[in-house]
């Protein structure tokens, strides 16, 4: 009676008929019959998915993010209010806490890089999809999509917080707040991706988020505070410059909405393209 229950549990957890041949019924990781694990790239996104959500630190780097916006926008607002500023859209206090808020996903996208060498699982990862142009791409759209529907929601939340904090300085045309929310959204996204391709050039956390904040913030900050209409032109076509005309409204730009996030995509192309080129000639 043992040897034939011990049979039928290998039966059932292998497939396998009892004269050797395999049968057809697929199985999930779990035993579950009719279920099969996804394979190809769906395959490497679940994965993708699963190691994100498995850490402590993106949680924690998103929920930073949410309370930042919501103390960055309601002083932004109240800021306005008290100095008696000019009557300007509520979603610009959302997209000026992008400058701050943006590494809550430079964070969480260098993490979801950088863990994996630091522990040396990236050696598993690489061996079970060669094709490393489709680790990288998987990485890119999770961190991607994410950091997109993260930043549309720090938006959505920072864009409430203003409303009150602003007291009337401030107009609501749903039309356009809506677009702010979302051009965030999109900002954040792209800011992402950019990070995956810094991380895997750079493949350590301290290499990555120093070149990251110089880039994004410390540049910037210095062409702004040193004035002049070259420096002013250089800022404008960093990524953080262009993501600000893209994201804002009613203030005057150089240029329109979509040449601004074409210059952001750039960047991120050729930080993507940089990390690409690492990877592929770089032993794990």
């Amino acid at each position: 009676m043992n040897t034939s229950t011990s049979t039928s549990t290998s039966t059932s957890a292998t497939g396998t008929a009892r004269d050797g041949r395999r049968t057809d019924t697929a199985r999930s990781a779990d035993g579950v019959p009719g279920r099969r694990p996804p394979g190809g790239f769906a395959g490497e996104l679940a994965s993708e998915w699963t190691k994100l959500r498995s850490v402590r630190a993106p949680y924690l780097a998103l929920l930073a993010g949410l309370v930042i916006t919501g103390v960055f926008t309601f002083y932004y607002a109240s800021i306005a209010r008290i100095n008696g500023l000019p009557v300007q859209p509520v979603g610009n206090a959302a997209a000026a806490s992008a400058v701050v808020t943006q590494f809550a996903f430079v964070v969480m996208a260098t993490v979801a890089v950088t863990s994996e060498y630091s522990t040396g699982t990236v050696r598993a990862t690489l061996l079970w999809v060669p094709r490393r142009h489709r680790v990288q791409a998987a990485k890119a759209l999770v961190v991607g999509t994410v950091a997109c529907l993260g930043g549309t929601v720090f938006a959505a939340v920072g864009t409430a917080v203003a409303w009150g904090a602003f007291e009337g300085r401030a107009s609501f045309a749903a039309g356009t707040t809506l677009g702010q929310i979302l051009a965030v959204g999109v900002y954040q996204g792209l800011v992402a991706v950019l990070t995956v391709g810094v991380a895997l050039a750079t493949r350590h956390p301290a290499g990555a988020l120093s070149i990251l904040a110089a880039l994004l913030w410390a540049l910037p900050s210095v062409f702004l505070g040193l004035g002049g209409d070259t420096l002013a032109a250089v800022n404008d076509r960093m990524p953080y410059g262009a993501g600000d005309h893209f994201m804002r409204a009613g203030a005057a730009a150089p240029y329109s909405s979509v040449t601004a996030v074409l210059i952001v995509a750039a960047w991120t192309a050729a930080a993507y393209g940089a990390g690409l080129y690492v990877l592929r000639r770089r032993d794990a």
